[in-house]
């Protein structure tokens, strides 16, 4: 039988208060950890709910995908070892899937440059999937970065790059719950011209608008990305817009972008972040780049029609970020949620820093407050080189933390260590601390 691990995390301001964060942890089952393959963060998604039932997906130590689901009051998690299996060794390779809106699984999964990978669920709520199958046809023969959204009505939108690093472009397509069939939306979202590429993140907010931000890379070399560009649709992905809501002639290109904010090459800019939207729809971006010989977590958020930057400033250390393939970096990638108060949200980030040893933490801070970034660590032990993946449609649906953890190593350059299966985690996070 699993158990649940609790820990309770106490924190007190000028002893006026003591409030503790509680975590507890539940036990999935073991995964291949000689890279990052199960936790990178363009992973949309490692981890996901629907109604009382959570699902998540990573590969076994032998690259067998495992899909595992439980009801959300349990501490039991049924696993599903597939009949498919990846190429775990390059950690590009991730599994991502989502539940549409009659509850049937999508899982895609093992891409980098290669043909299309996708099946379904065999029934409502199922971790058996059916035999391998195309979508469309259409453009599916060299993905990367495969991810599926969760639009209000219950259709699926699917995000992925075609071609490669330096000179490939951004594809969507959709799924509509009602015919149970896949279209075409763009074949050519974003445009690299040949020469870059769109390295993206998205969200879908409340009301339905997805929003869409990314950096273009200039070649392989991960020290040429640059910029933060942004789009949205209001129509599922059929056409797209600037903040101003001025209408893209599609494919969008490096020279009609609107450009949330600037930022030169050679900075750490890092490609594929995340995101997500307050109660207005106001898009809130999360990355990292270098400033002041500093390389810190930047906040780009939109806030009556203006573009505005908010630099964390809580890290005390800078790093070069340069080269091609999967990189050992000190940091994480950084993910993002909002909390809604009454006056301005409260922002929380997730990530791992080799400055708190490298354990799961969280940033967080009131918009618009004078006061710092407060950092707490939501592990005791290291974490490795994991990243951070919540459970997106749990949080936006019933404001509940749970966050998908493995321990895992990544040597710089796509390399492989030589580490033990380690065991997959989901920490539920509950009593965020709010001032």
């Amino acid at each position: 039988m699993k158990f649940k691990l609790v820990y309770l995390i106490y924190f007190s301001f000028l002893c006026l208060s003591c409030t503790a964060v509680r975590v507890d942890e539940v036990r999935v089952g073991e995964g291949w950890a000689n890279n990052s393959v199960n936790t990178t963060i363009f992973r949309k998604n490692a981890i996901t709910s629907i109604g009382n039932y959570q699902f998540l997906g990573y590969y076994d130590d032998n690259g067998q995908m495992v899909i595992a689901k439980r009801e959300l009051n349990s501490s039991n998690f049924d696993l599903s070892k597939s009949d498919f299996k990846g190429n775990a060794k390059d950690a590009h390779n991730s599994i991502s899937l989502a539940l549409d809106g009659n509850e049937k699984l999508h899982v895609s999964w093992d891409h980098h440059d290669n043909p299309l990978n996708y099946a379904l669920g065999k029934t409502i709520l199922s971790t058996q999937l059916g035999d391998k199958m195309e979508m469309t046809g259409k453009e599916e023969n060299k993905l990367s970065y495969p991810q599926f959204y969760n639009l209000k009505n219950g259709n699926l939108l699917f995000l992925y790059r075609s071609g490669q690093s330096g000179e490939g472009k951004l594809v969507s397509k959709l799924y509509n719950v009602e015919s149970q069939n896949w279209t075409d939306l763009h074949d050519n979202l974003i445009d690299g011209e040949g020469a870059r590429n769109a390295y993206w993140q998205a969200c879908v907010d409340q009301q339905g608008i997805i929003h869409l931000s990314w950096v273009w890379r200039e070649t392989w070399d991960v020290s040429t990305n640059h910029d933060m560009a942004y789009a949205r649709s209001k129509d599922g992905g059929e056409t797209w817009e600037k903040s101003t809501g001025e209408k893209y002639r599609l494919p969008i290109t490096v020279n009609t972008a609107e450009y949330a904010w600037k930022i030169p090459q050679k900075r750490e800019l890092i490609n594929q972040t995340a995101m997500t939207a307050d109660r207005n729809g106001n898009p809130f971006i999360v990355t990292y780049w270098t400033e002041d010989h500093k390389t810190d977590y930047q906040i780009i958020y939109l806030e009556n029609g203006k573009w505005k930057h908010e630099n964390t400033n809580f890290r005390n250390s800078s790093f070069q970020l340069g080269g091609g393939g999967t990189k050992k970096i000190p940091i994480s990638r950084p993910d993002i949620l909002i909390k809604e108060t009454k006056n301005n949200p409260i922002i929380y980030l997730l990530f791992r820093d080799a400055e708190r040893e490298n354990k799961v933490s969280m940033a967080y801070h009131k918009l618009h407050s004078d006061d710092p970034w407060k950092v707490i660590d939501l592990t005791k032990e290291s974490v490795g080189e994991w990243e951070p993946n919540y459970d997106l449609q749990l949080w936006k649906n019933k404001e509940k933390l749970h966050v998908f953890v493995q321990k895992v190593t990544q040597v710089d350059g796509e390399g492989l260590a030589k580490a033990k299966p380690t065991m997959v985690r989901v920490l539920e996070v509950s009593n965020l601390p709010k001032k």
